[in-house]
């Protein structure tokens, strides 16, 4: 697969901006293997039970749509490919869960300050009668982590754990939301360079 970040700005071989990133090999290396092992792998037969690539392609298009990035269409274009009803659900769930953000309470002290109300998602019946309630439970789980990411807390975990995830499935969902998080900010900052160099 060709790089995604050079794909998702539009960057092609001999470009500035494909000069400017061969400066760091190994950072657009790294970047790229991670996509392909969060996005790329397949199903793993010896731990079904930890994230199937089904609901990786639904997590990473939920945050990506929730970070309302236009690379939502890249990430929707992948799990439409793997499952349009997926697509479909989330999509129909899109408008209720979008806001703004980053909100939530911080603990007791100085910081409490800046605490700031928000919305406090949660998947309806329809959605979760679609996807289980295990994939809803990490849809909400993503949405605290893309909005309110101070109110993760052990309850938090607690409830992905009460809906049949391990603890290496957490794991692998907060890695995919801390790495869709790092790539939405290369792509940005890279896309405002090449409108620069226009």
């Amino acid at each position: 697969m060709t790089d995604v970040i050079d794909r998702l700005v539009g960057i092609a071989p001999g470009d500035p901006l494909d000069a400017l990133r061969d400066q760091r090999p190994n950072a657009r290396a790294n970047a790229q293997a991670s996509f392909e092992a969060l996005f790329g792998a397949p199903d793993d037969a010896t731990e079904p039970e930890n994230v199937t690539r089904l609901e990786r392609l639904a997590l990473g298009y939920w945050t990506v749509a929730l970070s309302q990035s236009p690379t939502a269409q890249f990430y929707g274009g992948l799990l439409a490919a793997e499952d349009s009803a997926t697509l479909a659900a989330l999509d129909a769930a899109l408008p209720g869960a979008v806001t703004s953000g980053p909100y939530g309470d911080y603990p007791d002290g100085p910081l409490t300050v800046e605490n700031v109300a928000g919305l406090l998602w949660e998947p309806g019946a329809a959605l979760t009668a679609a996807l289980g309630a295990r994939l809803a439970a990490a849809l909400a789980h993503t949405h605290l982590l893309v909005y309110r990411p101070r109110d993760s807390s052990a309850d938090a975990l607690q409830r992905l754990l009460d809906a049949g995830w391990t603890t290496t499935g957490i794991v692998t969902l907060s890695q995919l939301v801390a790495f869709l998080s790092f790539q939405l900010r290369v792509v940005a900052g890279l896309t405002v360079l090449k409108g620069e160099l226009a």
